[in-house]
């Protein structure tokens, strides 16, 4: 029973040998024919097309490479031809730059300045006209008589102060600052000098003798926000000056952008305390026993426009030394200046200048080196004035504009003795 019913189940459910090869066939070809549909190889016109166009891709981009290369050479040629021309616009951007800042800093100082009087901060800095020379004459609220000697000998007073602006560009005042109580009874003086004489540059700066340097600072500065002159000239009230020599001698160095004129020296940095012209900042200078730095002797001095303009725009930065001459010389270390030393700058009192004078070498200043300016000098400046001054009419027959020191129309004679 067993074994039969096992037989007959099998005998139903297993399938013919010839139906099982043929669907092994019809498998077989059914693979292969979507075999080769879904992995069809491309022919080979497709492919010589496909390279083809690769091809001319990579032309295009080559000429393409080349036309950049060539239109770089092109431009580094014309980068080099016109390189001159670029300074020369860089150069002239940083002249009107230069300029600018000039110009600005002029009108904050003119502007800030409560103590210069209205008609000067009136004066239009723009359309200024133009003078020679401005020659700042330093004084102190205790040197009435001093400037009474100046106005005496030879500093022109009056209408004729103002026809020596007009017709010789020169302008000449005494400078001085205020007193630490502004508005006190020194400062009313000067108020009152200053409307009977009508002289005066008044500076805002607190007065002292240890604040020379910061003095001599704001007076260029103010100088030239006030006025277009091609020198500013700082001389002491004790010093006898010949205006025409000094205008003279200025003109030889006219071209010249940024000159500095005086007697040039070297004195020794005094260390010990205590003593005249001591240097707290000696340390700065080397070894103990070490010299200045050359520079101009403080008595009369002469720097340029661009030197004053220099000035007015880094004063705020520009250190101040104890001594004002060592201060000024400081300034321009470092920078392209000229130095000229003329010892007409710093003749001595007679007999040193009246000996130069008749032999015709007119000395521009006059002083005592002992006293660092005239002795006595309300007393002996007339002296100096007629044994050393030029003739009374060299100003006002010298023409700035066209004459020379060496020039035969130029020459200054000596004054005419009584």
């Amino acid at each position: 029973m067993y074994v039969k019913n096992r037989g007959e189940y099998a005998s139903k459910h297993v399938l013919p040998k010839k139906l099982a090869i043929l669907l092994c066939f019809a498998s077989f070809f059914a693979g292969m024919f979507f075999t080769n549909r879904m992995w069809m190889v491309p022919d080979a016109k497709s492919i010589v097309k496909k390279t083809s166009r690769t091809g001319d891709e990579q032309h295009v981009d080559c000429d393409m490479k080349i036309k950049v290369l060539k239109n770089e050479d092109n431009s580094s040629r014309g980068i080099s031809g016109s390189q001159h021309s670029i300074e020369t616009v860089d150069k002239a951007i940083s002249d009107l730059e230069i300029k600018l800042m000039a110009a600005r800093a002029e009108r904050e100082t003119v502007m800030k300045d409560t103590i210069i009087s209205e008609d000067l901060k009136n004066v239009e800095l723009t359309s200024r006209r133009k003078y020679l020379m401005v020659i700042g004459i330093n004084t102190a609220f205790s040197s009435r008589k001093r400037r009474d000697s100046v106005r005496a000998t030879w500093m022109p007073q009056g209408e004729k102060l103002k026809q020596l602006e007009e017709e010789k560009g020169i302008i000449i005042r005494f400078v001085i600052g205020h007193s630490s109580t502004s508005g006190g009874i020194l400062d009313k003086a000067i108020e009152a000098e200053e409307r009977m004489h009508g002289d005066f540059l008044r500076l805002q700066h607190v007065e002292g003798y240890l604040e020379l340097s910061a003095k001599t600072k704001t007076y260029f500065s103010t100088a030239v926000s006030l006025w277009d002159a091609e020198f500013f000239v700082k001389v002491d009230d004790d010093v006898h000056v010949n205006l025409a020599t000094l205008g003279m001698t200025l003109t030889e160095h006219r071209k010249k952008p940024r000159v500095y004129i005086g007697c040039m020296k070297s004195g020794p940095v005094l260390a010990r305390k205590g003593v005249k012209y001591h240097e707290p900042e000696y340390w700065k200078f080397g070894e103990v026993g070490n010299k200045y730095f050359r520079h101009a002797t403080g008595q009369l001095y002469a720097i340029s426009k661009d030197l004053a303009t220099y000035i007015l725009i880094n004063q705020d930065v520009l250190h101040k030394y104890a001594n004002e001459d060592v201060s000024l010389g400081s300034w321009f270390i470092g920078l392209d200046v000229e130095h000229v030393d003329d010892r007409r700058l710093c003749c001595g009192t007679p007999p040193d200048c009246e000996w130069k004078a008749q032999v015709g070498n007119i000395c521009v200043a006059s002083f005592d080196w002992k006293c660092s300016g005239i002795c006595r000098s309300v007393e002996r400046i007339m002296e100096v004035h007629e044994q050393c001054g030029e003739d009374k009419n060299a100003l006002w027959t010298t023409n700035f504009v066209q004459t020379t020191r060496s020039s035969n129309s130029g020459k200054i004679h000596m004054r005419e003795q009584a």
